[in-house]
């Protein structure tokens, strides 16, 4: 993880203040405000701010006016049966802000979740550090053979050296033209001199986002199928989640990142399995894939 002594200075800063406040807050989360947690090489993930808890969900679920004098089970059993039914509007009444150092090409993917407020460091204005991902051998792997936007077997060791020198060469070579460009002898404008830098090079953002969304964001991300690069982000993500929301986050855990979606004909396989009937694979109704997943998920491969 590389923080800059501006960053550094700012978070000891934010860490040494502390603010009166009517408003619910989160023991856990405090804890964690502004702090940086390392993710990949260079990268790292911190909470800025944050509004509403647990309660906040359930207040908004019963449109009541305070926090309420229920009791945490029954609290626990609503937020549960919100999550089980796909009720999404009180789990939007929680929000978070992020920030987050990460390599562009995890920007991208990250980018495609349409449903938060983003701000993000601007290399028209200013000049981008000097840091970019460099995998771990054992991360450099072949293309799948069977999925097209997956990895296969990993790079015997000699060529993922291979493969991680020109990736250090390609980037240092990049920025040192970058550099060169923006010098006093050449003079580029910085919204140009850009445009060349690898898509490894680090960028920063502000993420701000509402729970419902971030379970959303979670449960692609965060999934074994995931690309690691933007999976390590959203793993530690979940730490952050369950500290902040500890029962919200439960309910998610089990309805959304530990549960499997049958269809209807899945489903009507399944309680035909229950009364004996062999199901096979040409009598099913289903794709060869579909069967495959549909296998998978009963622990039956």
């Amino acid at each position: 993880m590389t923080l800059t002594p501006e960053q550094t200075a700012e978070i000891a800063t934010a860490r040494a203040q502390t603010h009166s406040t009517l408003r619910p807050t989160v023991p856990a989360l405090e804890e964690l405000l502004f702090t940086a947690f390392p993710v990949l090489d260079h990268g790292f993930i911190r909470v800025v701010d944050y509004m509403g808890d647990d309660s906040a969900v359930v207040q908004a679920a019963r449109v009541s006016y305070g926090r309420g004098t229920r009791k945490a089970l029954e609290d626990a059993g609503l937020i549960r049966y919100l999550m089980r039914h796909y009720h999404s509007t009180p789990f939007e009444m929680c929000e978070i802000k992020f920030h987050v150092k990460l390599p562009i090409f995890v920007a991208r993917q990250w980018i495609r979740h349409r449903t938060a407020n983003v701000n993000e460091y601007s290399a028209r204005y200013s000049i981008l550090d000097k840091d970019f991902y460099l995998p771990a051998q054992e991360k450099l792997a072949k293309q799948s053979t069977d999925n097209r936007q997956g990895r296969g077997e990993v790079l015997a060791p000699a060529t993922a050296e291979r493969v991680l020198n020109l990736l250090r060469e390609d980037a240092e070579a990049t920025y040192g033209h970058y550099e060169e460009m923006l010098g006093d002898d050449v003079g580029l404008a910085r919204e140009l001199a850009r445009m060349n830098l690898t898509l490894n090079t680090y960028t920063q953002w502000y993420w701000k986002t509402d729970l419902h969304n971030l379970f959303h964001f979670l449960r692609l991300r965060a999934d074994s199928h995931a690309q690691y690069e933007i999976r390590v982000y959203a793993e530690e993500m979940l730490k952050i989640v369950e500290a902040w929301v500890p029962l919200s986050f439960a309910a998610f855990r089990d309805y959304r990142l530990g549960a499997v979606t049958f269809s209807a004909k899945m489903l009507e396989l399944v309680k035909r399995m229950l009364t004996g009937e062999a199901v096979t694979q040409e009598a099913s109704g289903l794709s060869k894939r579909e069967w495959t997943e549909f296998m998978s998920s009963l622990g039956r491969e």
